[in-house]
């Protein structure tokens, strides 16, 4: 009996070891499969610094430059120190809505401006936007980007112009100027703006098309840039700009424009408007047929054109963020809108909606909800819509054929109108929920009603612009047609600018 207990013994003790390390055995299991602990503030911390600089999470946040007591200094060129890194996020957002505005010059404006001219010439518009994008770059990098966003560093806030303590891009470095992003990088932000630059001036071209000498182009939009586009730009966008609402507690007038209602659209549509005048009609204008060679290039220009818009206008924000969103909507619902409204005006009143006037009215659509994009509802935006399809196809279709001026590709019509229109809008259609930086730094101005105290704030600047662009574009086109002439010799015209001024046709047979 003794034998048999002793070969029991054994067995009956590791059964009872593992009857008893069952629950030990279970608890390591519930508390392997419980969630983990709520990460703490720290770790919460740890993670966004590593988001933000693209790093090790256990590695200090990067806040720029620091004084012996490790506090932010200003670096030279800044008015405030340049604190944080840029957010990846926000950075690829920005890089991207670059890319987008420099393709709506490349190759969207050159297949949409050169679709609408005659073969002869097709060729001559895309050389033109191709040496506006060299040279705007060059004169950008050797001090545009200075001029137009370097604080003028004035105590009452009536700063016209920047100055020069970014010159060749001094100082701008990938660190963000908390000036005009603290998540973006600003070299990313000055190359953006670059793009904006670029293609102001290249809308000129349209309407003195297939007439004026490839080197007036040359001097003319040289000088432009510095008389108009540098201080009108600094003067809306510019940090203690003149006309900078939204971001200058001390500015005169405190007007907004998102994405260059006033900037772009209206600078370049009234000074196109003055340089066609002064340069005079096309030979033959009126009597010859000078319909577009090529609908085909126009259509495929105006997509692009609207692809490029999304930067133009959701890019504005200069952050991925709400206010970006509402800007990309509003700028499809209103340029949607308005590319049915104008082809429809058209069905009505000549029997036939026409390609062109689809494009014609996608890019009024564009242009007008411009200046309003990150500041209206998507209700403002259907209302912006309706008014660029009919206002701006009203100039083109009765306007010039009553005054009789030869606006070539209906640069006046379609980015002055739509310009001054949008701007205007603006002022009408501005609401506090679409933009929260309306009811902290506009309480005053926008009180949610179409008669609200920003539309006469608008009204000045629109008043500002016009005095700047028809008076500094007199001025320019009179300077370069008494010393190197603006118009190309008849015969050259007649020929045709392709061959006569590039040695190259964009067609070869028949």
């Amino acid at each position: 009996m003794k034998r048999l207990m002793k070969k029991l013994i054994l067995p009956l003790l590791v059964f009872a070891a593992i009857v008893a390390g069952c629950p030990m055995v279970r608890a390591a299991d519930a508390a392997a499969k419980a969630p983990p602990p709520a990460p703490t503030l720290e770790q919460r911390v740890a993670g966004l610094e590593a988001y933000l600089g693209n790093t090790d999470p256990t590695a200090p946040l990067k806040t720029g430059p620091k004084d012996k007591d490790g506090n932010p200094t200003i670096p030279d060129g800044l008015t405030t120190p340049s604190v944080g890194v840029a957010g990846p996020g926000h950075n690829a957002w920005q890089m991207t809505s670059a890319a987008l505005v420099l393709f709506m010059t490349l190759p969207g404006l050159a297949l949409f401006y050169g679709g609408l001219v005659r073969r002869k010439n097709v060729l001559s518009v895309m050389a033109q936007c191709l040496l506006i994008t060299g040279l705007v770059t060059i004169l950008w990098v050797v001090c545009g980007y200075s001029f137009v966003f370097h604080s003028g560093e004035t105590d009452k806030g009536w700063s016209f112009l920047g100055n020069l303590k970014f010159a060749f891009l001094k100082d701008v470095g990938s660190a963000p100027n908390t000036d005009y992003s603290y998540w973006v990088s600003q070299n990313v932000f000055s190359m953006y703006q670059l793009m904006f630059a670029i293609i102001t001036p290249a809308l000129i071209i349209g309407a003195i098309a297939e007439r004026m000498k490839f080197s007036a182009i040359f001097l003319f939009m040289t000088l432009w840039m510095f008389i108009v586009y540098f201080p009108q730009a600094h003067m809306v966008w510019g940090i203690d700009g003149f006309m900078n609402g939204v971001w200058n507690a001390k500015a005169p007038i405190k007007a907004i424009d998102f994405a260059g209602g006033t900037v772009v659209h209206m600078t370049s549509g009234w000074s196109a408007l003055v340089l066609c005048l002064i340069l005079g009609k096309r030979l033959g204008f009126g009597k010859e047929n000078m319909a577009p060679h090529s609908m085909t290039l126009c259509m495929i220009g105006t997509g692009m054109l609207w692809v490029g818009w999304y930067g133009f206008n959701a890019g504005s924000a200069v952050a991925a963020d709400g206010i970006a969103a509402n800007a990309f909507t509003t700028t499809t619902i209103a340029t949607a809108v308005a590319s049915f409204v104008w082809p429809m005006a058209e069905w009505l009143t000549k029997g036939k909606p026409s390609i062109l006037g689809f494009c014609s009215g996608a890019v009024a659509g564009l242009v007008v909800i411009t200046p309003a994009c990150g500041f209206v509802t998507p209700s403002g935006s259907i209302v912006i819509g309706i008014a660029a399809g009919l206002i701006p196809w009203f100039f083109c279709y009765k306007v010039k054929g009553w005054f009789g001026y030869d606006d070539a590709l209906d640069t006046f019509g379609v980015h002055a109108v739509g310009g001054t229109l949008g701007a205007l809008l603006t002022g009408v259609l501005a609401r506090n929920s679409a933009n929260g930086n309306l009811a902290t730094y506009l309480k005053d101005k926008v009180t949610d009603s179409c008669t609200q105290p920003l539309v006469f704030e608008q009204i000045k600047a629109i008043f500002v612009t016009l005095v700047l662009a028809i008076v500094g574009t007199a001025i320019i086109a009179s300077v370069v047609k008494a010393t190197i002439g603006l118009r190309a010799d008849e015969e050259v015209e007649t020929v045709g600018l392709d061959l006569a001024e590039h040695g190259e046709e964009g067609y070869h047979g028949a």
